[in-house]
């Protein structure tokens, strides 16, 4: 009983001190854990990154060896292109060598002499003057002529600008838009407006149907054939103020009849016959080997060829000139 009533007594230390055993066996049994874990991170780690170093030590050396064998076989082929150019270089340049001593023996050897080739080509330095300086004045004549055109047609324009915007024109109750109080002097479209004429409007006349039978409607065999109205009569009503076009104007413009380009009136031919003319003309300004006697009294050119010259050059300017207007017109 008395071991018994001892035991009793003891239990409760026991149980404690069992409690704390097991308690600090955890604990380090989950530090001990952490450990090993740590440890064979580490190891792994410096495994893979030996393994990496040696997989990228053997790549170095591929890598190196390839980029040597393509740079040589690069530097082999630069050196054969190098070789070859330079081996065409010397044989052009014996060419072109030999050519000139050959072509220049043979003009001095079967070609017409020094004094007579100097005086030919004096006379056509003369000739190509004489034709510069009357190209020259034609040019500065036909650029004035353009010039005063321009300054016209602007001047046409600004007249026809200020009689359509006559109605902001200034009055004695209330100042236009051009003559401001804040201004010391009036606006030039001011003093060009009191110039200007009103522009006035003219009424379009409407023109009286004709009368159709039925017989002629049955007989014919085209709608074209049918009667048609052009517009509308105009409605008596009071005409607006400001910059608008007369309606009579405006349907003419709008159903005007169609008139023919001038590549429908020109020949199909005409460029080729132009081109083949520049080409002679080029092919006879050339000095040949057995041509040049020849040449001498063809290019001689007078004075009569002279204003035949500068005919075709006037009309070939109005040509061109027309042809740009027609497609500013087509251009609208």
């Amino acid at each position: 009983m008395a071991t018994l009533a001892r035991l009793q007594a003891r239990s409760t230390c026991l149980g404690q001190q069992f409690y704390f055993r097991n308690s600090v066996v955890d604990v380090f049994r989950k530090k001990e854990y952490d450990a090993a874990v740590k440890i064979q991170s580490w190891f792994r780690g410096c495994q893979i990154r030996a393994y990496i170093r040696y997989l990228q030590r053997i790549v170095i050396v591929l890598q190196k060896w390839w980029r040597g064998y393509s740079a040589r076989k690069h530097y082999q082929l630069i050196v054969k292109l190098a070789y070859h150019t330079m081996k065409m270089n010397t044989y052009n340049a014996m060419a072109v060598r030999i050519q000139k001593l050959w072509r220049g023996y043979r003009i001095r050897k079967y070609c017409f002499d020094y004094f007579y080739l100097k005086a030919y080509l004096r006379a056509v330095s003369e000739t190509n003057d004489t034709i510069r300086e009357a190209l020259e004045e034609f040019a500065d004549m036909k650029e004035r002529e353009e010039t005063k055109a321009d300054l016209e047609r602007e001047e046409k324009q600004r007249d026809d600008r200020a009689r359509k915007m006559h109605y902001l024109l200034s009055t004695k109750q209330i100042p236009g838009i051009y003559n401001s109080p804040f201004r010391k002097e009036p606006d030039p479209w001011e003093l060009r407006l009191q110039k200007a004429k009103p522009l006035t409007h003219r009424r379009s006349q409407a023109k009286p149907t004709c009368s159709v039978q039925l017989s002629s409607w049955l007989a014919c065999t085209s709608a074209r054939s049918f009667p048609r109205s052009e517009f509308l009569p105009p409605i008596d009503r009071k005409q607006c103020q400001g910059p608008f076009r007369d309606i009579a104007e405006v349907l003419k413009q709008r159903y005007k009849p169609l008139e023919p380009t001038l590549r429908s009136e020109e020949p199909i031919s005409e460029l080729k016959a132009a081109r083949e003319d520049f080409k002679r003309q080029e092919w006879t300004k050339n000095i040949h080997d057995n041509m040049i006697s020849r040449l001498y009294c063809q290019h001689l050119i007078s004075s009569q060829s002279m204003e035949n010259y500068i005919q075709k050059l006037d009309k070939f300017y109005k040509e061109n000139k027309r042809r740009q207007k027609c497609k500013s017109e087509v251009k609208m």
